[in-house]
């Protein structure tokens, strides 16, 4: 079976390579469908790099949302399956066979875990990866995930989501009565900002719920996003203190 991957770029340059390696060697891919919010940085190059390599690379241009750019990308699908893979993050290896046993009739959704391309700690790692899973169960993620096309060919995502949108396209599966799997394995490595898991970071997210109107997910979100602004704060320590 062969799959349509979905990457959105916008100035993704430092591990845009990395990731779409990954995927040509992870995946078996039909199209690799770029959606691109008019990058000024070497995202295009890198893109049009691929596109000298494979014929199958197609590039489209939106400037609005997560939520427009994710629309546009889904109109391109041709296969019974697709994946949207952040353009942040390494796919690990043989991912789409680790997937693939996930892939039953009642399944709509496989998300495989992120990993922090910063945590070591074995701990803090599995205590990382049990938040992480329920995050995602509560809203959904876009990370690495494989998804049933007939189930969103008619979704219309809300042009406002540019957060949460992973949400929307999770909620939506469910309603249709398929289950959305996350697992351990596949994962991929996250390269996600530092600066984002910070409490400043973290209380902007929980703004944007409140702006959204996803008051039902506050009280679980600041729980989970508060884990993440502790291990901030206990990394900055850690270098301190080296």
């Amino acid at each position: 079976m062969l799959i349509d991957v979905i990457v959105l770029t916008k100035n993704s340059e430092l591990h845009l390579e990395k990731c779409l390696k990954a995927i040509y060697e992870n995946i078996p891919i039909n199209n690799l469908v770029v959606v691109d919010g008019y990058s000024t940085d070497r995202t295009m190059n890198i893109v049009l790099q691929f596109k000298k390599k494979f014929d199958n690379v197609l590039i489209i241009k939106d400037d609005g949302t997560r939520a427009t750019s994710r629309q546009k990308g889904l109109k391109q699908v041709k296969t019974d399956w697709f994946m949207f893979v952040d353009s942040d993050v390494v796919l690990c290896n043989d991912w789409y066979k680790k997937a693939e046993p996930f892939m039953e009739k009642n399944v709509g959704l496989v998300w495989g875990i992120e990993v922090w391309s910063t945590i070591h700690n074995k701990k803090t790692l599995k205590a990382f990866l049990l938040v992480t899973r329920k995050i995602f169960q509560i809203r959904g993620g876009t990370h690495d995930t494989l998804i049933r096309t007939k189930l969103i060919q008619d979704i219309v995502i809300p042009q406002k989501l540019h957060v949460f949108e992973d949400t929307y396209i999770k909620d939506w599966i469910n309603k249709k009565g398929y289950l959305s799997i996350s697992c351990y394995s596949p994962f991929c490595i996250h390269y996600r900002p530092q600066k984002v898991w910070t409490f400043k970071g973290s209380l902007a997210i929980i703004a944007e719920s409140l702006t959204l109107g996803r008051f039902s997910l506050i009280t679980k979100l600041s729980l989970a996003y508060g884990f993440y602004t502790i291990y901030s704060i206990y990394q900055l320590l850690a270098r301190k203190k080296m």
